[in-house]
């Protein structure tokens, strides 16, 4: 289809078909992924927005697109303005939105696997005051106009070996089991793609950049398990992992065994389990406990294998991304890098530890204003030049077997600014204000977010991302319960062994972006006289902080220490690795300020 325009028509088309007067196509899977599959890009097909985060709703005579403020600018550059509008979360909602422009006795489309029954009942409750009503629909309508969707992936499923996970397949089942009993409850459905991954200790190759696999899985009270698969994803290595007390069914089987649970009480995540998986044991009689999947947690809290596992992938991957850093130092100055070029270069340094399984996202790659862009992606026709007396805006991060890294640093080309040097600094002194908190048990993530955005504020500045997500252990870059933020989760308790990004920012619109981004380890702290248990965190992602970048006037004492230290460590752990003038330029670069 030759056009964004004609997409659109055709949908709307689709929905006179259908008798609906609007759809609701937001940028998920059946499992509620952030990132997902080929086959279940739809906003991306219908509007062109390129972002891991968004929705839309298309009506007969107008049409709105839903971002938050990562994706402010970018949304403007891909999707066409004449055809859509442009709304912001949480300003709005698409609830509200319907409410407003929604015509009196519109029937308006939702397909129940993609969406939250939570959200259902928003909507449907919007809706209802304007005496119009949302409609569930078998046949998704985006899917009828998509001539070429990609087929669902058939790549095999592999076995995640317990000398990464550190935990048997069979130990987190039968921990699971025991909370069902606890809460007097028969089963769980598992649907959160990681969720599955971790429990059965398997990972896959369906989504770029996450290693999970297209499954459902039920866990019974007994220990025992469904797990709902492609057939052709199985193999032998993997039913022998599985064991006898996981029964390997056909991933079509899973709705219609939903309705198997008349008089037992099963367990469905509210926010991970899509409405349809609710309608369908409600249909079958089942009583529903709406509770947080059970994986959620343990897996957020990784063991002492996992931990040593990541340490390792960090100190590969700060190896690579220093040799990255010292060729850009090189080449940049000549001129002709261009982000992409630079992007595939570093990709390659990852590549060439050997153990390079996947990168863990598209690497944000920006140069000059493109860097202002939070989730920029790189692309040929928005492919700029690095050029001198610049800012450059690296976010990356790789998949290894034994961790998942994530990174950004921002680089002077040249000569910065002034300006530059001191918005650079206020941002550096919030990440090391969040690096060196210390805080009793029990803090949330959102009580924290301030501490990376104080000297920002004290100037009238801020940005309009969260400072922290958890991460994933040989799983997804962007992992919950944790988070260090005031808005979209951040309510949820630190507790030791989770693992999050530190990662303030500062975003100057046309001009220039800055992000300093390590990873970070929940640790208990012993504090002498303390009256409580407490926590901190420990650094682990090791590159060198840009020194033509700091302005050393703006920092205290302390914050100078902690940044010597840090580029000590870098030293001592990345240096053994690099050699002839990588070596020298790290030492450069490492020294004390």
């Amino acid at each position: 289809m030759s056009s964004y325009e004609d997409r659109l028509k055709a949908l709307r088309a689709q929905l006179v078909r259908q008798k609906l007067d609007g759809f609701v196509v937001p940028l998920t899977d059946e499992h509620m992924s952030e990132y997902v599959g080929a086959y279940a890009q739809r906003l991306a097909w219908l509007t062109g927005f390129q972002g891991s985060a968004g929705s839309a709703v298309v009506l007969p005579q107008e049409a709105a697109i839903f971002v938050d403020g990562r994706y402010t600018l970018q949304v403007r550059e891909q999707v066409d303005g004449a055809h859509w509008q442009y709304e912001s979360v949480p300003q709005t909602s698409i609830a509200a939105w319907l409410k407003d422009h929604a015509g009196q006795g519109a029937r308006i489309g939702y397909d129940p696997w993609l969406h939250t029954r939570a959200w259902v009942e928003q909507a449907t409750q919007a809706l209802a005051e304007k005496g119009a009503e949302l409609v569930a629909v078998d046949t998704n309508p985006v899917d009828a106009v998509w001539p070429d969707r990609p087929a669902r992936s058939d790549a095999k499923l592999v076995v995640h070996g317990d000398r990464f996970a550190g935990r048997s397949a069979a130990e987190k089942r039968a921990a699971m089991a025991d909370w069902l009993v606890s809460k007097k409850a028969d089963a769980v459905v598992l649907s959160a793609l990681d969720s599955i991954a971790w429990t059965f200790n398997i990972r896959g190759k369906d989504v770029d950049r996450t290693p999970v696999a297209l499954a459902y899985a039920i866990v019974h009270a007994d220990a025992t398990a469904d797990l709902y698969v492609a057939p052709e994803k199985m193999d032998e290595a993997v039913a022998q992992h599985l064991g006898n007390a996981v029964r390997v069914l056909d991933g079509e089987t899973f709705a219609a065994a939903l309705q198997d649970f008349a008089g037992k009480t099963v367990v469905a995540d509210p926010e991970r389990a899509v409405a349809a998986i609710f309608t369908g044991l409600d249909q079958g009689g089942a009583t529903v406990l709406s509770l947080r999947d059970p994986a959620v947690l343990p897996k957020a809290i990784k063991n002492d294998i996992e931990i040593a596992g990541h340490k390792a992938a960090q100190a590969r991957d700060g190896a690579a991304l220093s040799r990255f850093l010292h060729w850009v130092s090189v080449e940049a100055p000549k001129g002709g890098l261009t982000e992409l070029s630079a992007s595939d270069r570093l990709e390659a340094f990852r590549k060439e530890t050997g153990l390079l399984e996947d990168l863990s996202f598209d690497t944000i790659s920006g140069a000059g204003p493109n860097g202002a862009v939070v989730h920029y992606r790189a692309e040929e026709k928005t492919n700029r030049p690095i050029e001198l007396n610049s800012l450059y805006l690296v976010d990356s991060g790789g998949q290894y077997r034994d961790g998942t890294t994530d990174v950004t640093r921002t680089l002077a080309i040249g000569t910065p600014t002034d300006e530059m040097r001191r918005r650079f600094t206020l941002v550096l002194k919030g990440h090391v204000a969040l690096a060196r908190a210390i805080f009793p048990k029990g803090t949330r993530g959102g009580q924290l977010d301030v501490l990376a955005r104080q000297y920002l504020w004290a100037e009238g500045l801020d940005y309009a991302h969260g400072t922290g997500h958890g991460v994933g252990s040989f799983l997804s870059v962007h992992e919950g319960p944790q988070r260090i933020a005031t808005f979209g989760g951040g309510d949820e308790p630190l507790v030791a062994g989770m693992i999050l990004s530190n990662e303030p920012g500062y975003y100057k619109t046309g001009e220039y972006g800055i992000r300093i981004e390590n990873l970070v380890l929940v640790e208990e702290r012993t504090v002498p006289g303390a009256e409580k248990d407490m926590l901190g965190f420990e650094t682990l992602t090791f590159a060198p902080i840009d020194r033509a970048l700091i302005s050393i006037d703006l920092l205290s004492s302390e914050e100078r220490a902690w940044i010597d230290a840090y580029h000590t460590t870098v030293l001592d752990l990345v240096g053994p690795q690099l050699e002839g003038d990588a070596l020298a330029w790290l030492k450069a670069a490492c020294a004390p300020l």
